[in-house]
């Protein structure tokens, strides 16, 4: 079978980054297909992680952010003279393949795609949070690409989504929606997190999704208490780092700000707690990483993934209503009771397992088989 990949770049130590890589090279190991991956701008970026020399992969070389570089009316135009030549480039790939299937990872590449693919079916696999834009203040020109996507939304053989909870809002545009989450690299080294660490974890860039504003508020309260602990915070970078870092630097020594690692496991291991603040996930691939070495994790309740993979009060506490004291009170349960710390991450190491690749995997195989199945 000839599985066909397409995403806009692989070029920064991102989870979406790490789930395409991971999932094209699982799907070319452990069942043998033709894998084949194509971006559309990675430019000179090498990828960030291990790709396996049996996937086909290749670049288009469309500098898609060369639009920005416009404003108003002159932006428009560019983006159009940008996906005609997408257009013209994704034909001569699909002919050249002859695809079984064909999976998009970004939903404004949905419809030009499906102007090209003849009868292949066509999955988006949304990573994401469908409602983000409620969510997130937003500029004209971002509001007008939303229109535009919701356009792409009917146009799918099938939408993958990561929780119930997203699927559900895109029952109300498209029927066709499978819950598959996500594959985890989870803990393989046998050891377990350091209990008597005082340290906390947090991973993630600086970006509003993120909401480090939210985290060092937390901190702030956590601090008082707990002078001796640390809070790590892993990927400093995002649109967010130049203000969030002056805060950080006001603050104190307890809070230090590492670069992206690939070696996270490693960091997983040396803590002791795990946080995460984010206004939306659309999986919250952190936290079963963290879980799966022996992690408790703290979170906000928020839409959806967290909800999906935390058991409140058994591997991990969720926080409603992003109550920050309530955030910083559980915390602080976590640091005074090590019998507390041991006993949830032991439960999250046994609960992770369900994102593993021997559970997720066959879902994708079946996918596929069902929709080679319906083209024949």
């Amino acid at each position: 079978m000839k599985i066909l990949y397409v995403t806009d770049a692989l070029a920064i130590w991102g989870g979406l980054e790490r789930i395409i890589i991971n999932k094209v090279n699982l799907l070319a190991d452990l069942y043998g297909y033709d894998m084949y991956l194509i971006t559309l701008n990675q430019g000179h970026h090498s990828i960030p992680y291990p790709l396996s020399p049996q996937i086909n992969y290749s670049d288009l070389e469309i500098q898609t952010h060369k639009q920005y570089d416009y404003k108003g009316i002159h932006r428009l135009f560019e983006r159009g003279r940008l996906i005609r030549l997408f257009q013209k480039k994704i034909r001569q790939k699909i002919q050249e393949i002859s695809p079984d299937v064909i999976v998009c990872v970004r939903i404004g590449l949905v419809k030009t795609i499906a102007k090209e693919k003849s009868d292949i079916p066509l999955v988006y696999e949304s990573h994401t949070y469908r409602k983000v834009s409620e969510l997130v203040g937003l500029d004209s020109f971002t509001w007008v690409k939303v229109v535009l996507n919701r356009r792409s939304e009917k146009i799918p053989q099938m939408v993958i989504t990561l929780t119930e909870g997203d699927a559900n809002d895109w029952r109300n545009t498209n029927p066709n929606v499978r819950v598959i989450p996500n594959v985890v690299n989870l803990n393989t080294t046998g050891r377990c997190c350091d209990y008597n660490a005082r340290s906390v974890i947090f991973v993630g860039r600086f970006s509003a999704q993120k909401d480090i504003k939210s985290l060092l508020e937390v901190w702030k309260i956590v601090h008082e208490k707990h002078s001796d602990w640390q809070l790590h915070i892993y990927g400093g970078y995002g649109e967010e780092q130049s203000s969030i870092l002056p805060i950080i630097e006001r603050m104190n020594t307890s809070v230090k700000v590492f670069e992206p690692t690939p070696d996270i496991m490693s960091r997983y291991l040396e803590s002791s707690i795990m946080m995460m603040t984010s206004l939306y996930e659309p999986f919250g691939l952190v936290l079963p990483e963290a879980m799966s070495c022996g992690l408790p994790v703290v979170a906000f309740d928020c839409p959806y993934g967290p909800a999906d993979i935390i058991n409140d009060g058994v591997d991990g506490f969720l926080i409603k209503n992003r109550d920050i004291h309530e955030f910083a009170k559980k915390v602080c349960l976590l640091m005074d009771d090590i019998s507390l710390r041991k006993k949830m991450g032991q439960v999250g190491i046994v609960s992770s397992q369900r994102y593993s690749a021997k559970r997720i995997m066959p879902k994708w195989k079946e996918l596929f088989e069902q929709l080679l199945d319906k083209k024949e």
